[in-house]
């Protein structure tokens, strides 16, 4: 939402002003110069990208008009999807959760919470490692290793579009004064006509370079900048799961191990401790003492 904002003062500011100073707006209309600038721009993503990171670049420009879906909300649900999980693996070993992590959308617990569903890297994240910690034999250190290769992976494969992006918007400028060469060689072909004429064929060359500046610094470039706040709000998140799958295969009881994760939540976006309470109890039966004790999960992969 802040981005179409953003956006409409960026071009509501440079119009504003170019009216301010009397000038006629259908002089910065140019097809030629947009397709000479918007085509040659497009023609560079199909020659440096494979068309996995051309959708995930579309995808991602897409999702930075959306507000971002990382909301305390969001967290605090996925706070309270890992306290059952986790509550439900302390009571009847890390084996009872098998099915929920081998077909998560059949499971009663998983499948309440649509939006974690829908985020196959998060719901593949911890699915992965409950079903690797299900196996036995793994030392948590290990386990931390195998969490932070994935979110090294996906946090890389979420930065190549963002690079493609910025790549773009780099290039932009110098498309550009391209278009800008060609009006002037148009120009000095007509140098024989009206003054009027020669005039109209400067300033139409001159829009070229002024469009591929504003497209580059005034919209391409920032759009690339949210995405990577975006990917980076991402890791941030599958960081916050680890922290709780960490803290939990150590042997920290369901409520402790949430609470670490809480703590892990940037400190605007973190609900309270009582909220979190909250959630919890209406999850499962209120957290009791016996909840804060440590429990081993070592047993009950050797159930399995």
């Amino acid at each position: 939402m802040f981005a179409i904002i953003g956006i409409l003062v960026v071009f509501g500011a440079v119009i504003g002003g170019f009216l301010m100073e009397h000038g006629h707006l259908a002089v910065l209309v140019q097809p030629s110069e947009l397709v000479t600038i918007g085509g040659a721009a497009l023609g560079t993503i199909f020659i440096a990208n494979p068309m996995e990171i051309i959708k995930a670049m579309a995808s991602g420009v897409l999702g930075t008009l959306k507000p971002s879906p990382f909301n305390q909300a969001r967290y605090l649900d996925t706070l309270k999807l890992l306290f059952e999980l986790l509550s439900k693996a302390r009571k009847k070993g890390l084996v009872g959760i098998e099915d929920d992590v081998e077909k998560p959308a059949e499971s009663e617990i998983v499948a309440r919470y649509p939006t974690f569903l829908a985020d196959h890297h998060a719901l593949h994240f911890v699915c992965d490692t409950l079903r690797t910690a299900i196996t036995g034999g793994v030392e948590p250190f290990d386990m931390d290793q195998m969490m932070d290769l994935d979110m090294e992976i996906a946090h890389h494969e979420a930065m190549q579009p963002v690079a493609a992006l910025t790549t773009v918007a780099d290039s932009l400028p110098g498309l550009g004064i391209v278009a800008a060469v060609l009006g002037v060689v148009i120009t000095m072909g007509a140098l024989g006509g009206p003054p009027e004429e020669i005039g109209k064929k400067v300033a139409a060359a001159l829009v070229g370079t002024f469009l591929g500046i504003l497209m580059c610094y005034g919209l391409i470039g920032p759009i690339a900048s949210n995405m990577t706040k975006q990917a980076d709000a991402h890791n941030g998140y599958l960081h916050i799961l680890r922290v709780v799958l960490l803290a939990f295969l150590k042997g920290l009881a369901p409520i402790l191990a949430v609470e670490m994760g809480r703590r892990a939540i940037p400190e605007h976006l973190r609900p309270s401790f009582d909220a979190m309470e909250q959630a919890c109890k209406g999850a499962a039966a209120a957290p009791t003492a016996a909840d804060f004790a440590p429990v081993a999960t070592t047993p009950a992969s050797a159930e399995a």
